[in-house]
């Protein structure tokens, strides 16, 4: 890979004799915004205290821009942290705050001014030096936090749920200012969470992570509109998972019925899973030409910028749909998906089949 900033070589551990990675392998490039998202126990925590030097791994290696620093200290590494909590000194000012990095590394006094000025002018934050701490919002400490990160000079920010204390319309106000700061600085963002549409909105690289492995690794487009697994489609958003037959390339059936895609290479009459999402299902008139199924419309939530409906098909099968159209309970339609809106999945060979190949996720990630 290119440009290759960090690299997790087999990386293995545990806590408790319960195994929290696996063989684990990633690599990511210089100046990217990687997000590492998953349920709450995937790893991608461990994945990142693991990266800034605050755990060891009991196996395998970590590298930075080549260079092995597997036992080398949180201090000596070319990172800073940002955590959920933005472990602010409370007796401090904000100036004294992000001054504290910049003193032990016996930085001049004019120095340590300028960089004050310069980071809480990237933040939004300008004339904000002799306020203190208790009297900021938390919009506002996060900012603090990630200021006094930046002053440092990293090579690569980490930062582990950072919005997560924050209400919504803050956390959507720092999505914007982080992606901002990531493109003015140019440098490499790791970010840990659990939202996935934090992940979708400002990522360039996703790695979906569980039970610590990695399920799938690609850009934000990727990762939505072609799951490789049923988690990941259940994860990422909301979707439709059915199973169909695999009747031969470009051709699926699904509920009985025949329906044109884009896939091929999955072999003539194979069984296998199907993703299509609620947006892409079209309701028609039952009576429409271009209707393959048809059923009746069951339940419905108003969710403000769409509606939610369940509609069940004739065999059974019940069908989430997002439409901007009301479709009300009782009504009789029929549905219709266009070819690239269906995604086909192997069918996993057993219950223990959880993650894809690393080399495979590595492999797309360089495409």
């Amino acid at each position: 890979m290119e440009n290759k900033l960090i690299d997790l070589v087999h990386i293995t551990k545990y806590f408790d004799n319960e195994m929290v990675l696996d063989d684990f392998n990633l690599s990511i490039k210089e100046n990217s915004f990687v997000t590492l998202l998953g349920p709450s126990g995937c790893g991608k925590s461990t994945t990142l205290r693991i990266i800034g030097g605050f755990l060891t791994p009991d196996k395998g290696q970590v590298f930075f821009d080549g260079m092995d620093i597997t036992n080398v200290p949180p201090e000596k590494r070319l990172l800073n942290t940002v955590f959920q909590k933005y472990a602010l000194f409370q007796h401090m000012n904000v100036a004294e705050n992000i001054a504290f990095g910049l003193k032990i590394k016996k930085k001049s006094k004019e120095y340590i001014n300028d960089k004050i000025k310069y980071a809480l002018k990237l933040v939004n934050l300008d004339g904000y030096e002799k306020r203190d701490i208790n009297m900021l919002s938390g919009g506002q400490q996060q900012r603090i936090a990630i200021a006094r990160a930046i002053v440092n000079e990293p090579k690569l920010l980490l930062l582990d749920e950072p919005l997560g204390a924050l209400d919504l319309k803050l956390r959507q106000e720092m999505q914007y200012e982080l992606i901002r700061l990531k493109n003015e600085l140019g440098i490499t963002f790791i970010y840990v969470t659990h939202d996935q549409e934090e992940a979708l909105t400002m990522s360039d690289t996703i790695v979906v992570m569980n039970q610590g492995y990695i399920q799938q690794m690609g850009t934000p487009e990727q990762i939505y509109n072609e799951p490789e697994n049923a988690f990941v489609a259940t994860f990422i958003g909301d979707s439709n998972i059915v199973s169909g037959k695999m009747i031969e390339d470009y051709l699926v059936e699904i509920s009985g019925k025949k329906f044109k895609c884009i896939d091929a290479g999955f072999g003539i009459n194979k069984p296998v899973d199907i993703v299509i999402r609620p947006e892409d299902v079209e309701i028609l008139p039952p009576n429409s030409d271009n209707a393959i199924l048809h059923g009746r419309m069951t339940h419905v939530i108003f969710k403000g910028e769409m509606y939610e409906m369940l509609c069940v098909t004739d065999d059974g099968t019940e069908w989430l749909v997002h439409s901007t159209v009301l479709h009300e309970p009782g009504k009789e339609v029929g549905i219709y998906v266009e070819p690239q809106n269906i995604q086909i999945m192997n069918k996993p060979m057993s219950e223990d089949e959880k993650a894809i190949d690393p080399i495979i996720a590595e492999a797309e990630y360089n495409e």
